[in-house]
């Protein structure tokens, strides 16, 4: 579980990252989330955009993410979530 003080770090860090996932209506697939899994492996922090047609709400969707690629949600903001998941090998993001 991340502390307040390390999610404030995290969402610093995640401020000047891009979404490279997007969740639409077919919502969230075993195939988005190999990708994820693979993306949080090399990066350790993502955003993942939620699109307007996505039928499941936000919060959903970003538990079932964080649930099935075993990563923290650092943050639900507007339309997006960003996640955080310690990489076995390319650890890059020393927390507080």
């Amino acid at each position: 579980m991340l502390t307040g003080k390390q999610k404030r770090f995290l969402r610093s860090k995640a401020h000047h990252l891009k979404a490279i996932f997007q969740v639409g209506k077919t919502g969230v697939n075993e195939n988005m989330v190999k990708q994820i899994v693979d993306a949080l492996e090399k990066r350790e922090l993502i955003k993942v955009n939620i699109l307007q047609n996505c039928i499941e709400d936000k919060e959903t969707v970003a538990e079932q993410l964080a649930e099935q690629t075993e990563a923290e949600i650092v943050q639900i903001i507007g339309n997006q979530i960003i996640l955080y998941k310690e990489s076995t090998e390319n650890k890059q993001i020393v927390l507080p």
